[in-house]
């Protein structure tokens, strides 16, 4: 029998990976393009990143607060470090002269509609991704999910061809209805990730031994946003995220869906890239709205 994970064992989250040579740790032995990409996507001048996740439509449809593109999201694209969509979106909606790095989307299959969205497909070519310029892909990976095996086989082929072109992966763990979301799981789904070649990893926050899910993780980790909260209890999760090992954020539903979403992606930022404190964050978050509000009422 395999050895079991063991809780609390070994994972010394006081003692950071070393990263020779390069910002991020895990990528140090990438090749120029790889880095460049990756280096794009992450502050070099923080190790972090504020990404703005947008991709939901792939098997949602209209999201609440996607509905339209080009009115809610396309004016936010100077707050955020990175945008994760689909390479629909990308073409259809997202201006060509704007300088953010795009990770694209690549995976795909089942709708909402579906009971078991885990039989995913890759659902786009690496060449499309090139000539997108993207500064990634991001691929779900179900692990302990029905079509498991087929989901981590699509990330390895998607691993192969981005080693090939110098497209970094992100991999993101799919966790399921019936699932558990604990440490051990997101350790056990991180690590698999990893180890299967992806060069950095998207997940959820646990608030008990997230520290062992990025210690355990060889390559960086962005935090994924999840359900819409309340804005101080998503800036908290934000905040504990990244001073327990996150690289940063991947954040959409709390962005987008806020009352806000301009404040709201700069509060994440400067909890993000500045470790300000989430009360602190919170009303900096409704110093922006109050201003917002007051320039809409003198321009009406």
């Amino acid at each position: 029998m395999p050895e079991a994970d063991k809780e609390g064992e070994r994972y010394s989250p006081d003692q950071p990976q070393q990263t020779p040579g390069f910002f991020l740790k895990g990528t140090h032995q990438l090749d120029w393009g790889m880095k460049n990409r990756m280096a794009r996507v992450f502050d070099p001048k923080s190790g972090r990143t504020v990404m703005l996740a947008v991709d939901h439509g792939y098997f949602q449809g209209p999201t609440t607060g996607l509905e339209r593109i080009d009115l809610s999201i396309v004016p936010l694209l100077p707050q955020c470090d990175a945008l994760f969509c689909t390479r629909g979106i990308l073409r259809s909606v997202i201006p060509a002269e704007c300088q953010k790095p795009m990770v694209l989307r690549a995976s795909g299959g089942p709708s909402v509609l579906r009971e078991e969205l885990s039989d995913e497909q890759i659902a786009m070519d690496m060449d499309d991704a090139i000539r997108l310029n993207a500064a990634g892909v991001g691929i779900q990976v179900f692990i302990g999910g029905e079509h498991e095996t087929r989901s981590v086989h699509n990330m390895t082929r998607l691993v192969d061809a981005g080693l090939r072109a110098g497209v970094p992966v992100m991999g993101v763990t799919a966790v399921g209805k019936a699932m558990v979301r604990d440490a051990k799981y997101f350790r056990l789904a991180c690590r698999i990730i990893a180890e299967l070649g992806a060069q950095y990893v998207k997940t959820y926050y646990v608030e008990e031994g997230f520290e062992t899910v990025t210690a355990s993780c060889p390559v960086p980790i962005v935090m994924a946003g999840g359900k819409k909260l309340p804005e101080l209890d998503a800036l908290t999760m934000a905040y504990n995220a990244v001073q327990q090992g996150a690289a940063g954020v991947d954040m959409g539903r709390n962005i987008f869906q806020s009352e806000a979403p301009a404040a709201m992606i700069e509060a994440v930022n400067a909890v993000v890239h500045k470790n300000m404190k989430p009360k602190e964050a919170l009303d900096l978050f409704n110093s922006l709205k109050a201003k917002a509000a007051k320039g809409a009422v003198r321009a009406a």
